[in-house]
């Protein structure tokens, strides 16, 4: 190859020599891992990682991928984090584990795959309870590999290893897997690993190094996911340009009391507010935030428990501003009270948050007017408003966590294919699901709002919603579908697909009926622009130019 096999992603503590910035930019080492690579030089704490470049998942899809130079990049690749952590792929003492993420060169949130624990097994999994003191953290961290391998790696649906889960909550009387003791966890993870010899015939892989090349692969292949051609249809990307593959050491949010996983946002990205947007889990890994399963609640708890971490938060946050120069998106780990930032990227936000966050870094000295003016270009300044409820007149249903801004009315739909049907007659629907995942990519697309009972307002979906425009309340307390009678409650009201729902993105209220609606418009940012547009503003830039 003429380009390196692989970059170095180290933090600046280790003596190992770090990567310099690839001359290819993201478009060679993706968002993901360019971002980090950045992020590195401004001295944010970041786990150490190495990334294989887009040209890797390019010759995949050709059929003209080299196995014998894989192996050996990876190999290299684990080396060199070896030498950075002092731990040992495969070791039964000290032992590294990994990450494998995707990293297309625009970023497409949720649409390609993660692998999460790689490097456990049955030696492994002592070795980290040796190496942690923490029973719990190992098993839960094996059974999670499992789950992950399982769907990504071996393509088996998701529902026979999730029934396990359930029955082991049953069983020990709890509600949550982060209440399950490492006793039941270890049960869990022996089940699982017998279940995945019945369901694909072979047993799972004990050898960390077929793992971690299988995960490679299986990230490459997702790149051609039906919901990531749809992600890139929509958002007219170049379908030839491939993912990256950044392979991270693990850091655990699953450590316990003062451990967790979370996403912040620099700015709302609803709003546009400045202000420090987070959702976070307690003794979670960062799957548990973003895949719409699971209430991300413990933002305020993170704040009065761990006030130094927040402190951080914010102070991490005003770095990635000043470094990127714009509101970012990045998501974070807290083990055992330690901070670490996994990736950071231009935050998807409302038309109503572009328009003030432009506004607003403009008069922050972050970015220039002309800056600007070019990335509102796209946005159609004329439409940009947000709505509100006219006096509905009866209390709400119920009220959800908000996601995005403004209000939506439509009929009921349980899925994509009823979304679509709505639309073809002319009225967009409420698309209302037990929790957000990006398979349903289209049906947002098509609704005029999401609601949904579970999820956080940072999981994929909730990003995509709020990229799409679209309005979107989450974690909705009481809501329960049936998809079997087509209906749903929310408390004591049933609602049945096609009645009419309204959504308040505003203050997360929900009203059955179609409600009317009154509209505001940002008139002091969008008396900004105009005066930015103005032929004197323009003379005036340029006599400063000349001067």
């Amino acid at each position: 190859m003429n380009a390196p096999s692989f970059y170095p992603i180290l933090p600046r503590a280790t003596l190992l020599p770090r990567s310099t910035l690839p001359k290819g930019g993201h478009e060679e080492v993706g968002n993901k891992a360019w971002n980090l690579l950045r992020m590195v030089e401004a001295g944010v704490v970041v786990p150490a990682a190495f990334v294989l470049p887009t040209s890797w998942c390019r010759r995949y899809r050709a059929g003209q991928m080299d196995n014998a130079a894989l192996t050996e990049a990876l190999a290299s690749g684990i080396a060199m984090l070896e030498t950075a952590t002092g731990l040992r792929f495969g070791s039964s003492r000290r032992p590294l584990l990994v990450s494998v993420r995707s990293g297309a060169a625009v970023s497409m949130p949720g649409m390609m795959e993660t692998v999460l624990d790689i490097g456990l097994n049955d030696a492994t999994v002592e070795g980290l309870i040796c190496l942690t003191g923490n029973p719990r953290l190992a098993w839960d961290s094996y059974r999670r590999l499992l789950q992950g391998y399982a769907e990504v790696v071996l393509e088996l649906p998701a529902g026979p290893l999730d029934q396990l889960v359930k029955q082991a909550l049953l069983q020990a009387g709890v509600e949550t897997e982060g209440e399950l003791d490492f006793r039941t966890l270890r049960q869990l993870t022996r089940d699982m690993l017998d279940r995945i010899r019945e369901l694909s015939g072979k047993a799972f892989p004990e050898k960390p190094a077929d793992q971690l090349a299988q995960a490679v692969t299986a990230v490459f292949r997702s790149w051609d996911a039906p919901k990531a051609a749809s992600y890139r249809s929509l958002n007219a990307i170049d379908d030839s340009a491939g993912t990256a593959v950044t392979v991270q050491r693990m850091v655990f949010g699953n450590a316990g009391g003062a451990s967790g996983a979370g996403i912040g946002f620099t700015r709302n990205p609803a709003t546009g507010d400045r202000e420090l947007y987070i959702d976070f889990l307690f003794n979670a890994q960062g799957e548990d935030v973003v895949d719409g399963r699971h209430l991300a609640r413990d933002h305020e708890r993170l704040h009065r428990m761990l006030p130094v971490v927040w402190k951080q938060l914010e102070s991490t946050a005003h770095t990635l501003e000043a470094l990127f120069r714009d509101a970012q998106d990045f998501e974070f780990t807290v083990e055992s009270g330690s901070l670490y930032v996994l990736q950071a990227r231009d935050a998807k936000r409302t038309p109503w948050a572009t328009l003030r966050i432009a506004t607003e870094l403009v008069d922050e000295g972050l970015i220039s007017p002309e800056e600007a003016l070019a990335r509102l270009a796209l946005i159609d300044l004329a439409s940009v408003a947000r709505t509100h409820l006219a006096s509905p007149g009866c209390p709400p249903l119920a009220h959800a966590e908000v996601a995005s801004i403004g209000v939506a009315s439509g009929p009921i739909a349980f899925d994509t294919e009823a979304a679509k049907r709505s639309v073809a007659t002319g009225t967009p629907a409420i698309l209302v699901r037990r929790e957000t995942v990006t398979t349903d990519i289209e049906g947002m697309s098509a609704a005029a709002g999401i609601l949904t009972a579970s999820g956080g307002r940072t999981s994929h979906a909730a990003v995509v919603a709020r990229q799409l425009g679209k309005v979107c309340l989450v974690a909705c307390p009481g809501l329960v579908v049936d998809l079997d009678r087509r209906l749903c409650r929310i408390g004591a009201r049933a609602l049945r697909e096609g009645e009419f729902l309204s959504l308040d993105a505003n203050d997360g209220g929900v009203y059955a009926g179609q409600l009317e609606t009154i509209t505001e418009r940002p008139e002091r940012e969008l008396a900004q622009i105009r005066a930015w547009q103005s032929p004197a503003h323009a003379r005036e830039i340029d006599t400063e130019f000349k001067l």
